[in-house]
Order: C-alpha cells, then structure tokens, then sequence
C-alpha cells in the first residue's frame, strides 16, 4: 500500500508557473488549488 506524504504552498500569481514546475521537478504532484493555495502530494519515500 502506498503511503503518501502533503504539502501546501501559497500561490502567488506572477510566480505560478515556476512555483509548480518547481515542485513537480521536486517530485510533488498537484492535487488541487483552493484560494490560491496549491495542495500536493507524493508518494512517502521508504
């Protein structure tokens, strides 16, 4: 069973695209965004 790890960071809008690049590069995967806050997540390293 895979167990998960979460984060959450503002968005800020002139920043985004380098915001979520940077944390997909970062092995996190967007899960949503809720008032301008991302929500990610990845799989909890063993």
């Amino acid at each position: 069973m895979t167990k998960w790890e979460y984060a959450t960071a503002p968005l800020i809008s002139h920043a985004l695209q380098q915001i979520l690049n940077q944390w997909g590069e970062d092995g996190w995967e967007l899960v949503c965004v809720v008032n301008d806050v991302a929500y990610f997540k990845r799989p909890l390293a063993s």
